[in-house]
Order: C-alpha cells, then sequence, then structure tokens
C-alpha cells in the first residue's frame, strides 16, 4: 500500500481512480441527477456509484458510456478522456512494474507508477534538478543507498525507448547553482542536463534570478497529463514528511497556468541550454 492509496474491505482508492470518479461525480452532479438515478441506468446498487465516484473500484468501458449518455456528455474528446484514465487505472491496479523491487523508495512507488503511465509530465523545481534529469552521482549525492540510486536511474527509463515521456522541465536557477555533491558531481549533472535538453521529447527551460518572484515558488510541482494534456490531469507535490495531490480538475487546472506562467517567464530552449552549459564551464 502506498501514500496515494487507501483501502476499504477488498477495494482500493487509486490517485486515478479518485480523479476519474471525481470527473464522473462534478458531470453527475452539473446535470442534476442522483446516484440513485446512476445506479439505475447501471443496473447496480447506489453503493457501488458511490464507490465509483470515490475511486475505489475501477470502472467499465461500457459503464463510462451509459453514465456520460444518462448526463448528456456527447463530447468524443471528453468521453475519450474518461475512457482512458479508466483504461490506464484498471492497469494501474494490476501492474508489476519495477517500482515493486524498490520498497525503499516508500511514497514515491505510488507517483513513480503514474509517471510511467503518464504521456506528459511539466516538472517545476526550485531546488533540485528534477529527477529525471539527474545523473547517477548527484542521486547518490541527495541519497547515498543504492538502492535509491538504482531507482532513479531505472525511472529514467521512461525517456527512453519507442514513446518516451515527454518532459517539461523549468527549473530555477538557484537549483543549478547549489553545489550538490561537490564541483566535480555538480560539472557533470549540467553536462548531463545539457545532454538531456537536446532529446526531441525533452524540453528544459531556466527560470533565472533576473525573472524576479513568480506565483508558485513557494512549492515545486509535478502535472501528469495521462491523455491531452488538460482535463484529466493530476498535480503531485513532494513536501517534507508528506506528500500532496491536487486531482480535481479546476485545481489542476490552477497549477497547469502556474507552470505556464513560469515557463513564459523563463529562457527559451535555446537560451537555457547556453546558460547551463556557460555554468558547467565555470566549475
Amino acid at each position: 500500500m502506498t501514500a496515494g492509496q487507501a483501502t476499504q474491505s477488498n477495494s482500493t482508492s487509486t490517485v486515478l481512480g479518485r480523479r476519474l470518479g471525481g470527473e464522473l461525480l462534478a458531470l453527475r452532479t452539473a446535470a442534476g441527477l442522483t446516484q440513485p438515478q446512476a445506479a439505475q441506468v447501471l443496473s447496480a446498487s447506489t453503493a457501488k456509484v458511490a464507490k465509483l465516484e470515490r475511486g475505489w473500484v475501477p470502472i467499465r468501458d461500457p459503464d463510462i458510456r451509459a453514465l456520460c449518455d444518462l448526463y448528456g456528455v456527447r463530447d468524443p474528446r471528453t468521453v475519450g478522456g474518461l475512457l482512458e484514465l479508466a483504461r490506464i487505472d484498471r492497469e494501474r491496479r494490476k501492474a508489476k512494474g519495477w517500482w515493486t523491487e524498490f520498497p525503499g523508495i516508500g511514497a514515491m512507488q505510488e507517483y513513480v507508477a503514474l509517471e510511467n503511465a503518464a504521456t506528459t509530465v511539466k516538472a517545476w523545481q526550485l531546488a533540485f534538478v528534477p529527477g529525471l534529469l539527474q545523473s547517477p552521482d548527484y542521486v547518490r549525492a541527495l541519497n547515498p543507498e543504492d538502492s535509491f540510486v538504482s531507482a532513479r536511474v531505472a525511472r529514467q527509463q521512461r525517456l527512453m525507448g519507442e514513446s518516451p515521456l515527454t518532459l517539461h522541465a523549468v527549473v530555477f536557477e538557484a537549483a543549478l547553482r547549489t553545489l550538490t555533491g561537490g564541483r566535480d558531481t555538480m560539472r557533470r549533472q549540467l553536462e548531463h542536463l545539457a545532454t538531456m535538453a537536446q532529446r526531441p521529447n525533452v524540453n528544459v527551460r531556466v527560470l533565472p534570478f533576473s525573472a524576479g518572484t513568480q506565483p508558485g515558488m513557494g512549492c515545486a510541482f509535478n502535472i501528469l497529463s495521462f491523455a491531452e494534456p488538460g482535463a484529466m490531469d493530476i498535480v503531485y507535490m513532494e513536501i517534507p514528511h508528506n506528500e500532496l495531490w491536487r486531482e480535481g480538475g479546476q485545481e489542476a487546472g490552477v497549477y497547469g497556468t502556474m507552470f505556464e506562467n513560469i515557463e513564459r517567464n523563463a529562457l527559451t530552449a535555446e537560451g537555457s541550454l547556453a546558460f547551463i552549459t556557460s555554468l558547467s564551464k565555470e566549475l
């Protein structure tokens, strides 16, 4: 069991399940319908509808289509997004990915499992290089445990392969000037970051000190998209001794706007690469 999950009898509430259930609840509320009315169209109990809306049980495609029809939802993109989220949630519940071999990563298990299923990640970091872009020596400077380093390297494989994750990362200048692990380690990290920034699926931007204070500088966060970025997004924030999820569409949208504003004030991709390369040569 991970921090992103909870149990009730034989059911499991997952982040994706709650996200999907929240969308269905919002659609039902907007349509002015009740749980018993939704249960009737599914030939199910009201209790089952309650479990679906709380993310306790996986949702079948026919049930989603029936509920969308009842709620008057005809937009193919909306229905398709719900179906895709349901599919990923069902697969996540059954998945036995590489992360299960690293119990030492603890609360991060739920996050990396979701990251593995995502199509796009937008990462905003103030104090560290984003995990997907960290060099092994940099990782070891943060946590010397071999299992932690191995887990981080395994996680980074999601940026490779035939259908790699698309990553948009904005890093505050302070994270690049902090000598994590010493000068040699940091120089190699900056060189690694410059190399990764040139991959077609990786976009790295630097927010310089000169950009001034920005909304969102109080906390680093990642936005995970599982279909087209937007309505189905989930926001993850890691804070000391805890983790925080934003699963609602409106809340996720706030962070999406915040990320866009930060990215808009950052250096261009070309300017960021030149900045990173220049910093590495100073070390």
